[in-house]
């Protein structure tokens, strides 16, 4: 099967390929021997939030914190 890169690096996968691994939203990419090769990723929700928090610089004793101030009469 082919598959053609766009002008903008986008690559639209077979469909049969698709079908054929579990459904994702993304995948791993990585380069071996001059293959690329594509890994399906499920990320959970939680990833999602400590990649987000992360981003944002907040740390865990951040998070105790806010929690803290919530429970606060």
């Amino acid at each position: 099967m082919l598959a053609k890169l766009t002008s903008k690096n986008q690559l639209t996968l077979p469909k049969a390929i698709v079908n054929a691994v579990e459904k994702t939203d993304y995948f791993d990419v990585a380069e071996v021997d001059g293959c690329i090769v594509l890994t399906p990723v499920r990320l959970s929700r939680a990833d999602a939030v400590r990649t987000k928090l992360a981003a944002l610089g907040i740390v865990e004793e951040d998070v105790a914190d806010a929690v803290a101030w919530a429970r606060r009469k």
